[in-house]
């Protein structure tokens, strides 16, 4: 295991539950849950590569769907395992990278594949491109793939909202740099992480036997505001997500999401 690779696996061991709670009742969980509720049915297997604690991973196996969930770290495999004995439902759980999805599954394939975390820990497109093959591999001919990207945006929108001096820290100056240049940044920030330049993310997508369904904003136009947002009435939350499905895909508001995903079917001819 190479260093970078220790360093994302050590950062999640450290804190399982902080995981779990980040994308409860968010927009980015709600959302995307509406995006993952248009394809994946009941019965349907999954593969949930780098699924973390199993947020969706439960979601789906609520849903009827036989899920198995791959993660780097081995305590949040295992913590998905026990909440869900807890919730009496069954899933499987693997520890390991992602890049070796097809050798740790055995040769089973899978109506859908969620790639929605190791794409933002893997430095190198080359390592990405590796992820991203493993998880078709792994897919059947037809099926989805889901995969999330952080987004340079995402550093900025945090920077405003919580920590506006950091933009004078020297420690931020190359995220700076590349976030004004177009480029993606790829290094240490709150661990090993990339923040993608969202121009980049539909040619590297365009490599693979994929037809694009969607490219998406996971959060929607929300991150700004979400705190004011979400602390109102249910049935304001609600039409404010509605607004979100909407125009979710509108080219010109990508920026305002933190994650944006790409669903992508592969080619039905493709073995």
């Amino acid at each position: 295991m190479d260093e970078t690779t220790k360093t994302v696996r050590d950062y999640y061991d450290a804190d399982v539950e902080a995981e779990w709670n980040r994308i409860a009742g968010r927009p980015e969980f709600l959302l995307t849950c509406r995006m993952l509720d248009r394809y994946i049915k009941p019965n349907d297997t999954v593969l949930d590569i780098g699924g973390g604690p199993g947020r969706y991973s439960l979601y789906l196996a609520e849903k009827g769907c036989n899920v198995t969930l791959l993660d780097l770290s081995a305590e949040n495999t295992k913590f998905a395992m026990e909440e869900a004995d807890r919730r009496r439902l069954f899933i499987q759980a693997i520890a390991g990278d992602a890049r070796e999805a097809d050798s740790l599954t055995k040769g089973q394939l899978f109506d859908h594949v969620l790639l929605m975390g190791p794409l933002y820990h893997l430095l190198e497109e080359s390592q990405r491109i590796d992820a991203i093959n493993a998880a078709l591999n792994v897919l059947k001919p037809g099926g989805i793939i889901f995969a999330s990207f952080l987004t340079l945006m995402a550093g900025i929108i945090y920077g405003m909202q919580h920590n506006p001096k950091a933009i004078t820290y020297t420690a931020e100056a190359e995220f700076i740099k590349c976030f004004v240049a177009k480029k993606s940044f790829a290094g240490m920030a709150f661990t090993q992480a990339l923040f993608i330049e969202q121009s980049e993310i539909l040619p590297l997508m365009a490599q693979f036997p994929l037809d694009k369904l969607h490219l998406f904003m996971q959060e929607g136009i929300m991150p700004t505001s979400e705190g004011n947002i979400m602390s109102q009435p249910k049935e304001i939350v609600d039409l404010w997500l509605d607004l979100c499905e909407k125009v979710w895909e509108r080219e010109e508001l990508l920026s305002w999401s933190e994650h944006l995903m790409y669903v992508g079917r592969k080619y039905k001819n493709c073995f």
